[in-house]
């Protein structure tokens, strides 16, 4: 007979060490972030849950918006080192400028595969340090401030500790294990939709152009009538940098639902419910590309390529800062005195079911984003940027596009980086500092 002894396993943490500034997410906020900080001459760590940076940028999407305002006279609005992202990409020859389907503006496009090289060699080149496949398990907090993150790596458990943190987890991951306080979207607003985004090969594109986006909505309308199931009518293609190949935007899921109890929860509450949203994002894809395949001219002899590695989320999470953007706010083109970027970009609201809301601001005009939104309410030291930052629904439906949330990363990692360098308060350092340490970035502030 053989008897086994219980064996008792201490739990033990990997300490990686002290830094002045931890970004948390290397997404097109994230990155930036810490490009910025480390510039600025801060010890910096970013980390991220993906084996690649990124985020949507690369995981998701091919294409920046919110660079120029939409219209006639379109005007530059976001510029310095997000500018060296799409430098970095021209030299791959990987970057077509493009009109948006709706009339948002020039769009950026590029090939993802080389943006991530272009992401992790300008983090490099910054100093920055970066972690990938790190997932954030819990948050420290003591009087305000967050002292240390434990994170989940295929080494074990960590510990890591910082002087000053940036929330640029697009979910508001840190600012929700730390216990501050945030709108989950679908509490007050509906929340947006999700979507898998799909690449499709060997399009003739000259075909495809014969039809514009009128005539494509009314095929996906007959092809619903014929029985193909496509929740959305209003969906888009566009060319890429890769010869013959196009990118779509055209699924639709919901990101919340009830549960049993009859209470909401979204993607971040089940982990089921995500798991769910995934698998039927693909499968959804497939039946948008059978479309494509048999009713879209040029597409006869085209083929599915890829599915984006995640399904694209819009908002979760938001939470709530010194200051929260309004509606009211995009659309009356608001300045601010502690405005550290601006964005044109319409208010762009995927709602459930089909068609999208689009609202747009007064011609070449755009808002401030105010360096309050980016300061956790809760907290001392620390910041949120990207799609986690403090604004209500509507005003993030317009502040979301990724060139804002370079734009905030880096307002975000230059003012982190001179607020441990002069020791200060992010709060009570003077806004000039801050305006000084962006405008030698290239960052552009006014209108």
């Amino acid at each position: 007979m053989c008897y086994y002894k219980k064996r008792e396993v201490a739990m033990s943490f990997r300490q990686l060490g002290h830094f002045d500034v931890i970004v948390m997410g290397a997404g097109s906020a994230g990155a930036t972030a810490a490009i910025a900080a480390a510039r600025t001459g801060s010890n910096v760590l970013v980390i991220d849950r993906l084996p690649f940076a990124g985020g949507t940028s690369t995981a998701v999407l091919d294409t920046f918006y919110g660079f120029y305002t939409p219209g006639e006279k379109a005007k530059k609005i976001v510029g310095g080192i997000p500018d060296d992202v799409v430098a970095g990409l021209s030299g791959y020859g990987s970057m077509i400028e493009r009109p948006n389907t709706y009339g948002a503006g020039t769009g950026v496009t590029y090939n993802p595969e080389h943006l991530k090289v272009v992401w992790e060699s300008l983090l490099q080149e910054s100093g920055a340090k970066i972690l990938l496949h790190a997932l954030l398990q819990e948050v420290t907090v003591k009087d305000g401030h967050v002292r240390e993150l434990v994170l989940a790596t295929r080494a074990g458990s960590c510990r890591v500790t910082a002087d000053f943190f940036i929330d640029a987890t697009g979910d508001a991951d840190l600012s929700h294990f730390a216990g501050f306080s945030y709108e989950k979207a679908g509490d007050i607003a509906p929340a947006q939709t999700l979507t898998t985004t799909f690449k499709m090969v060997n399009v003739n594109a000259a075909e495809r152009k014969k039809i514009d986006k009128n005539r494509l909505h009314e095929l996906m309308q007959e092809a619903t009538e014929a029985g193909y199931e496509l929740p959305r009518r209003e969906g888009s293609d566009h060319i890429t940098p890769v010869a013959n190949t196009t990118a779509t935007v055209m699924t639709r899921l919901d990101s919340v639902r009830k549960n049993a109890n009859g209470e909401l929860e979204s993607v971040l509450d089940d982990p089921f419910f995500l798991t769910e949203s995934e698998i039927a994002g693909r499968a959804q894809a497939t039946e948008y590309a059978r479309f494509l395949v048999d009713k879209v001219p040029g597409y006869e002899n085209s083929s599915l390529y890829g599915f984006s590695t995640l399904i694209g989320v819009r908002e979760t999470r938001r939470v709530y800062g010194d200051y929260r953007v309004e509606k009211e706010d995009v659309l009356q083109a608001r300045q601010f005195d502690d405005q550290v970027a601006l964005c044109g970009a319409p208010i762009e609201d995927h709602h459930s079911g089909d068609g999208t809301n689009w609202v747009y601001l007064p011609e070449g005009s755009a808002v401030g984003i105010p360096l309050r939104s980016l300061i956790v309410k809760d907290s001392i030291n620390t910041m949120v940027i990207g799609r986690c930052f403090s604004a209500t629904h509507d005003a993030h439906a317009s502040i979301r596009s990724m060139a804002q949330c370079m734009a905030m990363g880096v307002a975000a990692g230059v003012s982190a980086s001179l607020v441990i360098r002069d020791k200060e308060d992010v709060r009570s350092i003077k806004f000039s500092k801050i305006r000084d340490g962006l405008s030698k970035t290239g960052a552009v502030l006014e209108i």
